[in-house]
């Protein structure tokens, strides 16, 4: 079977700040065909940003192809803002965004991050999504984010875990996201961007299956640790402003006549594969697509395969 590849790189025919509220503006781009099916693309994190790369998983003659960065990350401004930065209001703004660009229905595409704010947008507006393309599953519970900045992908990768974990005093360690949310939200800079580069090396250290170290200097750069680790850390600190710990599970017979594919990497050390299993276990109606040689990346080789094969499927 022939692998699918990344389609070719393009650039936007559309780029604007969209003012989403007193406070933020959000950068908005289009791709594509300007009378194509309608997509939208959510970056992870949050706080991640979008990419150029993210622009290259849907046909650009057939699909109308929108990215945007979320509020105070890429680049959207004011940067690392995190006032008046939460789940609904990230889901307020892609309903502006929709109406903004007269769109009656589109296609919902997100990966880790990107896959929770699928869902909840999905689950507060279902009759605006034609479908919705899923990877790496993250719904935010609290073994989740525990897996990955407490006790779970630690026992896999020690050795980039000493360098994330030595930055806390022992006495603080219990409670490892919130010890970070302390520093991240300081009032001296140098003592957010120290915690920033190590919250951001860690999580990029454990992304794909195979290492890549220029992922890790990448998210190491203080720009983009900054804003990364303090909106991610901002988000798990309040448990993605979510009322209840299994609130996207909850909530999911309001989107089960939405067709889904849900694609996750066996070997995913950011977010486990249980997470997309118990989505399918919910969800029945969804196809879900076990990568065996992958993690988490959507930059690995099977994981592009099935995300292309689900966008041309959906197409």
């Amino acid at each position: 079977m022939t692998q699918h590849q990344l389609y070719p790189e393009i650039q936007p025919f559309s780029q604007e700040m969209l003012q989403v509220s007193g406070l933020h503006r959000i950068y908005l781009e289009q791709c594509g065909n300007p009378d194509g099916k309608p997509v939208i693309l959510l970056h992870g994190g949050p706080g991640g940003g979008s990419t150029p790369n993210m622009r290259r998983f849907h046909d650009p003659e057939k699909y109308r192809i929108i990215l945007f960065d979320q509020r105070g990350c890429g680049r959207s401004t004011p940067h690392a803002e995190l006032r008046e930065n939460t789940t609904w209001d990230l889901v307020e703004d892609m309903e502006k965004i929709r109406e903004h660009l007269n769109v009656e229905k589109w296609q919902v595409f997100g990966g880790s991050w990107g896959s929770t704010l699928s869902l909840a947008y999905a689950q507060t507006h279902p009759d605006r999504v034609s479908e919705l393309v899923l990877r790496g599953i993250f719904m935010a519970r609290k073994f989740e984010i525990d897996w990955l900045y407490s006790n779970g992908a630690s026992i896999v990768f020690p050795d980039h875990f000493e360098d994330y974990q030595e930055h806390i005093p022992e006495n603080e360690r219990h409670d490892m996201v919130g010890a970070y949310y302390k520093r991240l939200t300081d009032r001296n800079p140098k003592v957010q961007i120290e915690a920033a580069r190590r919250w951001a090396r860690w999580e990029a250290s454990v992304i794909s299956l195979l290492p890549d170290p220029s992922r890790v200097e990448e998210f190491g750069e203080d720009s983009y640790a900054i804003a990364f680790a303090r909106i991610e850390c901002h988000y798990f600190q309040n448990k993605a402003f979510f009322k209840t710990d299994d609130h996207l599970l909850r909530h999911i017979d309001l989107i089960r006549h939405i067709p889904g594919a849900i694609i996750h990497g066996r070997y995913d050390m950011c977010t486990p594969f249980i997470n997309a299993w118990q989505l399918k276990k919910m969800w029945p109606e969804a196809e879900l697509h076990i990568v065996e040689d992958s993690g988490h990346a959507s930059t690995e080789k099977g994981i592009i395969h099935q995300l292309i094969a689900a966008t041309r499927k959906f197409a």
